[in-house]
């Protein structure tokens, strides 16, 4: 692995600090003109749906072109969507139009983003250092989610929406940077950043499967890995959702302590991926995986039953063990498929993944609005709990039918 390629990580940072601003701002925005749980629900909603739709299809258009100009380009034009929302604000356009509009143009781009970003690290990273890699990718990602809780809930609080929003266009801005930086994929053939008419592995075009290695397991197939991604895009989704409306709306905190409850639930997924690699090894990927959204399904129950330093406490044990989940789940997904298709099998997952959050949103959204978010937080864990058995007995049943070399490897 090159140090160019390891400016993927800052941009991965760079786009979750920006998309998590972005975000928190705008359901926050919503709360405070006293919006309900159904309006913040909505709001994700119009995020989730375009990407739940366009997410396959996209995944293999990263699988076809440059995954590294279709990076650069889904954050050309985030930045261009993301300064729509300051501009139109100090315009005087109506606010839950533009929020809602604007967060929706990002959701577009992002259907790209996520395949072409996860199959271009597939493409860069060779495969023994894939673990250690998401590992890292993992900590960028909730270093820049804790600093857009904090800082952004902090800022919005004193300094208002425009700057915030302003800062967010920056940030989609740098991270298209830092991906140009890594510069074209050469080979003694020439440019391998062209698109893709044939696997670049012995394995058969037609095989759901690759046997990278003996710590990366193989021959798991697709359906249930994509329910378990999946799983993780609901949670996080409906509990940033159902975060504010508690922490808020119900208890009538300011928006820094929603920032440090958020903070906290990301310096969990920060220890989270600095154990991962030796969890992994004692436990397997796979048992990493669906034993700890098992677990976080409990949490979920507990976390607004009690009040905010009790919610802060298991934020932060819910996140780490949610965390270590999350980057087994990526790191299965990725080696269970061929390297010219996994493009397509994060499209299919993230779809999945997404079509689900506005079921479930919808979900939480109504049984909130007819009760308090305690109930919310229930119905998102009892979801939990049922697609984490779920996927978990499709692949036990899998294992047990599958030849000998190939459930060893499992």
């Amino acid at each position: 692995m090159t140090s160019r390629t390891r400016l993927l990580l800052p941009a991965a940072f760079i786009t979750s600090l920006g998309n998590n601003i972005q975000l928190l701002g705008a359901a926050l925005l919503l709360v405070r003109a006293q919006g309900s749980m159904l309006d913040v629900g909505w709001l994700f909603i119009a995020v989730a749906v375009p990407q739940a739709v366009l997410s396959p299809y996209f995944g293999r258009l990263a699988d076809r072109f440059d995954r590294r100009r279709l990076w650069i380009g889904c954050d050309v034009l985030s930045a261009a969507a993301a300064l729509a929302l300051p501009i139109g604000l100090a315009l005087g356009a109506p606010q839950q139009s533009l929020v809602y509009g604007t967060n929706f143009a990002l959701a577009v781009i992002a259907a790209q983003f996520t395949p072409a970003s996860a199959a271009l690290i597939r493409e860069r990273v060779p495969t023994d250092w894939l673990r250690q890699f998401n590992a890292h990718y993992e900590i960028a990602l909730q270093s820049g989610m804790l600093l857009s809780a904090a800082a952004g809930g902090v800022a919005l609080q004193y300094f208002g929406p425009q700057p915030l929003f302003t800062f967010n266009a920056l940030t989609f801005a740098l991270s298209a940077a830092f991906v140009a930086a890594v510069g074209a994929r050469r080979s003694i053939t020439g440019p391998l950043d062209r698109p893709r008419s044939a696997p670049t592995s012995p394995v058969p075009a037609k095989s759901t499967t690759r046997v990278d290695s003996p710590s990366h397991p193989a021959g798991i197939p697709l359906a249930p890995l994509a329910v378990l991604f999946g799983q993780g895009l609901v949670v996080v989704t409906v509990f940033n959702a159902l975060t504010p409306v508690l922490v808020v709306g119900e208890w009538h905190r300011g928006p820094a302590v929603l920032g440090v409850t958020d903070a906290l639930g990301g310096v969990g997924f920060l220890l989270a991926a600095a154990v991962y690699r030796r969890s992994a090894q004692w436990f397997g990927d796979l048992r990493l995986a669906v034993g700890g959204f098992m677990i976080c399904s409990a949490l979920l129950v507990l976390q607004p039953l009690f009040g905010v330093p009790q919610l802060m406490g298991f934020v932060l044990l819910g996140a780490f063990l949610f965390g270590q989940s999350r980057i087994a789940t990526r790191s299965l997904l990725m080696t269970s498929v061929d390297e010219s298709r996994v493009g397509h099998a994060f499209g299919i997952a993230n779809g999945y993944g997404l079509a689900a959050t506005v079921v479930v949103m919808l979900v939480a959204s109504i049984v909130t609005g007819h009760s308090d978010a305690r109930f919310g937080f229930a119905a998102l864990a009892i979801v939990s709990l049922l697609s984490a058995s779920v996927a978990g007995t499709s692949i036990a049943r899998r294992n047990r039918t599958a030849e000998p070399k190939v459930t060893a490897l499992i």
